[in-house]
C-alpha cells in the first residue's frame, strides 16, 4: 500500500511505502519508560502470563495423558505467537502489537531497523536487566537516550514514530481476548480435570477412612439371639457381586452352630483408592462365644469397597490374610 506526501521542498508528491510512513523514527526522542511498559505488558506480558499457566496444567496433570498434551500444546502455540510478534513481525511490518499501539519502535543508533536475529538478541539480553535486581528496567528514567542494559549490549535505542500508526486498537483488542479465553480455559481445564478429580478421590479416602471400619465391623458381628437380622444387615453392606459368597458363608455358619461374635477394628489403613473403587487393610480384634467359653480373637483382613449407585461405600470382596486365632497365640 502506498500513500502519497507532499515534499517540504519543491511541493511535488512522492510515492512513499505506508509503513515507513508510519515507523519513521523521530531523531532523538527517546520513547517514554510508561510508554515502553505499556508495549511489553501486551507483547509479551499477557502471553507469558497464558504459557505460565498452560505449563502449570500440565505439571499437575498425568504425564501424557489427554490433558497433558492438551496443556503443553496451547502453551507451545502461544508462545510461539508471542516470539512471532516480537521477533520476526518487526523485520515484516515494522511493528509489534504492543509497540504499535504505544507509538515506539527499536531502532539502530542511527534510526535503522533492526533485524530478528539482534531483536532476538537484545530480548535475551534483558535477562542482565533482571538479574540486577531489576535496575536494567529502570534505567531508561535516567539514561538521557533512554536505554535498558540490553540496549547498550545491542547497540540498540527506542523511539517515538512520527506518522499515523495503523489502527490496531481492534486487533489488540480481539489478540488480548482471546489470551483472556485460553487462560480462562486452562484454569477450567485444571479445575476440572485435575483438581476437581484429585479433591473426589482425596474426599472419599476420608470417608472411607471412616466408614469403611464400621461397615466390616457391622458385617462380621453378630448375635445368636439377632442372627437372622443381622445377617440381613450384612447382606445389605455387600455388593451384588460379593453377597452370594457373603450368602454362603453365613449358611456354613448356620450348619456349623452359631456363637455369638463380635468384632472392632484396631487399626487400619486405605492403601489405594479412586472415587468409586478402594482397597483397605484392617488389624482387627473381637471377642467369639458366650462365658464362660468366650475367648478373645484377632484378625488381620484386605477388603476390597465399591461404591453404590446411591452413593454408599459397600463391601466387593473380603480377604483373610491372618485366620482369626485367640489373642497371644502365634498364627
Amino acid at each position: 500500500m502506498t500513500v502519497t506526501v507532499p515534499e517540504a521542498d519543491t511541493g511535488t508528491e512522492a510515492d512513499v511505502d505506508a509503513t515507513e510512513v508510519a515507523h519513521v523514527a523521530v531523531a532523538g526522542v527517546p520513547a517514554s519508560w510508561p510508554a515502553r511498559a505499556g508495549a511489553f505488558t501486551v507483547d509479551v506480558f499477557f502471553g507469558i502470563g497464558v504459557v505460565a499457566t498452560c505449563l502449570l496444567v500440565a505439571w499437575t496433570a498425568s504425564l501424557r495423558g489427554w490433558l497433558w498434551w492438551v496443556a503443553v500444546s496451547l502453551a507451545g502455540a502461544v508462545f510461539l505467537a508471542v516470539a512471532v510478534n516480537r521477533w520476526l513481525l518487526p523485520a515484516i511490518t515494522g511493528w509489534t502489537l504492543g509497540r504499535s499501539l504505544a507509538g515506539i519502535a527499536v531502532v539502530t543508533r542511527d534510526g535503522g531497523s533492526v533485524g530478528p536475529w539482534r531483536l532476538l538478541v537484545r530480548d535475551l539480553a534483558h535477562l542482565l536487566d533482571t538479574v540486577a535486581v531489576l535496575l536494567g528496567w529502570l534505567w531508561p528514567l535516567w539514561d538521557s537516550r533512554g536505554r535498558t542494559f540490553a540496549d547498550l549490549l545491542t547497540r540498540t535505542e527506542v523511539h517515538r514514530v512520527e506518522g499515523e500508526l495503523p489502527n490496531r486498537r481492534r486487533l489488540a483488542g480481539v489478540v488480548l481476548g482471546m489470551l483472556a479465553v485460553l487462560a480462562v480455559g486452562a484454569t477450567a481445564l485444571a479445575y476440572f480435570g485435575v483438581y476437581r478429580p484429585e479433591r473426589a478421590v482425596e474426599q472419599a479416602r476420608q470417608q472411607l477412612a471412616v466408614e469403611g471400619p464400621k461397615i466390616v465391623t457391622q458385617m462380621l458381628s453378630y448375635d445368636v439371639a439377632s442372627i437372622d437380622s443381622d445377617f440381613a444387615r450384612a447382606r445389605g453392606l455387600a455388593t451384588d457381586s460379593y453377597r452370594q459368597k457373603l450368602v454362603a458363608e453365613q449358611d456354613s455358619v448356620r450348619k456349623s452352630g452359631p456363637v455369638d461374635n463380635d468384632y472392632w477394628v484396631t487399626n487400619s489403613a486405605v492403601l489405594t483408592n479412586t472415587r468409586d473403587r478402594a482397597e483397605m487393610l484392617l488389624l482387627m480384634q473381637g471377642q467369639r462365644g458366650e462365658a464362660p467359653k468366650q475367648r478373645l480373637i484377632t484378625a488381620t483382613l484386605q477388603v476390597s469397597f465399591e461404591r453404590s449407585a446411591s452413593g454408599q461405600w459397600q463391601v466387593a470382596n473380603l480377604s483373610v490374610l491372618a485366620k482369626p486365632n485367640p489373642a497371644g497365640e502365634a498364627k
